[in-house]
């Protein structure tokens, strides 16, 4: 698969011949059992048994004294000793489809709290009116709790570990207590409340939205657009159902029924969708009919064994408790945001809230949204891969007509189906431009960047049938689009006509975004055509266009946004700085390299005006590709300080999730970098963090690494290989080092530079990699914060 070329390898230089800088060595010493202490009890880095230590070494015994996960998860918790008047300030609760944001009702915000109730599936069906009004999410209406007396105070909490809420709110008559979860599995949302003597009266009502793209809250509509008619509620036998008629055919429904137990009220809720039949209302009923005949207790116990399981396939701990607490919120965030089986996260999740971008963004949201998934280990949460796969028809049916027979696209904005509708125009949606014409903007290159997420997919599990099935037939198509439009120079170059690098507002041609795409689309097609043992017609234009393809335009700032547009202004977007991060084509492999990404990065951050959040969750992961750790950490700290939100959200002109989420990802580029066929372990860390431990990391090349740094140092470092892919690792351990199997005993090992090294892995196998003599403790568990840090949420 390609790889970028990697600083540590000398330019040229084969890789097998043993010399001064690569020499084969035997990893001697005494045998050490392989054992990671987890939890309370010792583990092997993979999943089978201890295996046994060769006689005369026993493995030692080790222990940890409590559970690590509990112990940073509780640690996590939000806290509110105010009440939240806005979505950016309240608890939220979600599943990948059915979400709830908790706060004030506006308005009346001593009297009420405000459950919303959204889902990512229900969207309008009329693609004429395009990706922003007619195919856009629809707003479902909310719940309020109303008390009997006047909201006095609240304490809530959210608890990550069981994906709860809970808490009490006090009021002028008495107390609520409250406890409140969607389900991890099925669509239902639950709030037990239980109420003192005085606050026996409080009540639920719900309220329908009007079901009309909330871009119309931020522009006007196109002619011919109107609203959906309003919704009915309906009684069905002690339960309720909101039912929403859509003009394009079909419905949305809410259901919902309230059980009274043992002192508490339940309220169950759920939420349904059809298009073009009108089948959502009994789907809905039964749901909630069958959720309500259990207690709370009971029906939340497979959803807290879900959250159990998801948690615990990776671990991360820092010294910092601040970004430690905001790390493992995003990984609340994202389970609660996405699931394979679920539509790409929009702009705000499946939470909906008053935004212009009511639907899926491709232009930087979606792909920021989901690399975190690879390192935490998480590919269960891929959509991606998923929706591109499934609805790669209609990828081919966003592009003009002259060219659907072999390419396609992806527009800036579409529905959960990919789908724009055809529209060009910007009141109705971003479709896929025609290079050198305008209008439409000629922005094309959406789909091959993510398709470079479905690539990443793919290097993290080495799983062929990503490759075969969705990778290679897709990004031949996409990098198809461009060879229409690649025409031979005067210098003998091929050049792009004029597209547009988002969203910086100025045309170019040989534009950055689109040739640092074409560029790693064409690299990978060739290695994934070897992977695949394919011999493809185009195999030779590809290689072509890697040979005479232009240059980058740069200028003495460093990368231009094209050919004669230099990049002369404050922009949020890195789009011409693709090919530094994430593509990793740009690495700063040489001295020149290296200069122009520091001067670039200097150049487009110096810019202060437009800049926005993930401006600064980009500069940290270019800083950390440069080794630069006090850097990265300064630019998550301009993030935190000037953008994030008191639950962790974010917001622009309406809530987007992208930021936050990438910021995590800029966490794990200071902890690992996998690119280029290497491995490197804690690359880019500040001086403050002199402890950290990683368990179960997940990296390119389907590697599973544990590393523990104490006092400064890397301690050791363990990696499990699940595919069997090459192994070359910087492990950044001083001095001579030990390299042995699961079973304690010395592994072979080549030097390939000072501080890497490669090791044979077969598939299964395992290798710890400590200092020379060194007998470190294995136990993965928490490290000790540098301060203490409020919580997140809004405690007093």
């Amino acid at each position: 698969m390609p790889t970028a070329p990697d600083p540590s390898r000398t330019p040229g230089t084969a890789p097998s011949s043993p010399s001064h800088s690569r020499r084969t060595v035997l990893a001697t010493g005494t045998a050490l059992g392989g054992a990671l202490a987890l939890g309370g009890a010792a583990f092997p880095a993979q999943a089978a048994a201890p295996a046994t230590a060769p006689a005369g070494s026993p493995a030692p015994v080790v222990h940890s004294p409590a559970d690590s996960w509990r112990t940073v998860l509780d640690d996590a918790d939000l806290l509110w000793q105010k009440l939240p008047t806005t979505w950016y300030e309240g608890p939220y609760l979600g599943n990948g489809r059915l979400g709830s944001g908790i706060y004030a009702e506006p308005g009346a915000t001593t009297t009420a709290v405000r459950f919303n109730v959204q889902h990512s599936e229900v969207q309008d069906h009329r693609p004429e009116f395009g990706s922003l009004f007619g195919l856009a999410r629809l707003p479902i209406g909310h719940f309020t709790l109303e008390p009997a007396g006047t909201i006095t105070g609240i304490e809530w909490w959210m608890r990550l570990r069981t994906a709860e809420l809970e808490g009490t709110i006090t009021t002028t008559a008495g107390t609520l207590k409250l406890r409140a979860f969607v389900h991890s599995s099925s669509d239902l949302l639950a709030v037990e409340i239980t109420p003192s003597e005085g606050e026996q009266g409080f009540r639920w009502v719900f309220h329908p939205a009007d079901a009309v793209s909330p871009r119309a809250g931020f522009q006007k509509p196109p002619a011919g657009y109107t609203g959906n008619p309003p919704a009915t509620v309906e009684e069905h036998g002690g339960s309720s159902a909101a039912v929403q008629p859509l003009l394009a055919g079909g419905e949305h429904v809410t259901a919902w029924r309230e059980v009274a137990r043992d002192g508490a009220r339940t309220l169950y809720v759920t939420v349904t969708h059809s298009h073009p039949r009108a089948t959502a209302r009994d789907r809905a009923l039964r749901r909630v009919r069958t959720a309500a005949a259990l207690p709370y207790g009971r029906l939340v116990v497979p959803h807290h064994r879900w959250w159990d399981r998801y948690y615990r396939k990776s671990f991360l701990s820092l010294p910092d408790a601040r970004m430690q607490r905001f790390y493992w919120i995003q990984l609340y965030k994202t389970a609660s945001a996405a699931r394979k089986d679920a539509p790409v996260m929009a702009t705000s999740g499946p939470w909906l809230e008053p935004t212009p971008w009511p639907n899926t963004w491709w232009n930087l949201n979606a792909q920021l949204e989901y690399w975190l998934i690879h390192g935490s280990n998480h590919l269960e949460l891929d959509a991606i891969t998923r929706s591109l796969s499934e609805f790669r028809d209609n990828l081919s049916k966003e592009v003009a007509t002259p060219y659907r027979a072999d390419s396609a696209g992806l527009p800036r904005t579409t529905d959960p189906q990919l789908i724009n509708g055809g529209a060009t125009a910007p009141v109705l949606g971003y479709g896929v431009g025609i290079p050198g014409q305008d209008p439409p903007t000629p922005e094309v290159g959406n789909l091959t960047w993510a398709l470079h997420n479905v690539w990443l997919s793919y290097r993290h599990t080495m799983d062929d049938s990503i490759l075969r099935d969705t990778l290679f037939p897709l990004l031949r198509k996409a990098v198809n689009y461009y060879l229409h439009f690649l025409t031979p120079g005067a210098d003998g170059k091929l050049h792009l006509p004029a597209t547009f690098s988002p969203e910086y507002g100025v045309n170019a041609p040989d534009c950055n975004y689109d040739l640092m795409l074409l560029r790693w689309g064409c690299r990978t097609l060739l290695d994934s055509a070897k992977q695949l043992g394919v011999d493809d017609p185009l195999t030779a234009r590809w290689q072509e266009v890697l040979t005479k393809l232009a240059p980058y335009p740069v200028d003495a700032n460093g990368f231009m946004i094209g050919a004669g547009v230099p990049f002369a202004k404050s922009h949020r977007h890195y789009s011409h700085m693709l090919a530094v991060y994430p593509l990793y084509e740009v690495t700063g492999a040489t001295p020149d390299e290296r200069a122009l990404i520091e001067k670039s990065l200097a150049h487009w951050v110096g810019f202060e005006g437009a800049l926005q959040g993930y401006t600064f969750t980009g500069a940290a992961s270019m800083s950390a590709l440069l080794g630069k750790g006090e850097d990265a950490l300064k630019y998550l700290g301009q993030l935190m300080s000037r953008f994030i939100q008191a639950n962790t959200m974010y917001k622009e002109s309406g809530p987007v999730i992208e930021t936050p989420l990438s910021a995590a990802q800029s966490l794990h580029d200071m902890v690992c970098q996998s690119w280029g066929g290497t491995i490197r372990v804690f690359p880019a860390l500040p001086a403050a963090w002199r402890e950290l431990t990683v368990h179960d990391f997940r990296t390119q090349g389907a590697f599973l690494l544990s590393a523990v740094r104490e006092e400064g140092r890397t301690r050791w470092l363990r990696l499990t290989s699940e595919a069997g892919a090459p192994c070359v690792v910087r492990h950044g351990i001083e001095g001579p080092i030990e390299i042995r199997d699961h079973h304690g005993r010395p592994l072979r090992y080549e030097e390939v530079a000072d501080g890497t090294v490669r090791i044979e892995l077969r598939k299964g196998d395992s290798a710890l990699i400590t200092a020379e003599g060194d007998r470190p403790d294995l136990t993965i568990r928490p490290v000790t914060p540098n301060t203490t840090a409020p919580r997140w949420g809004l405690p007093v």
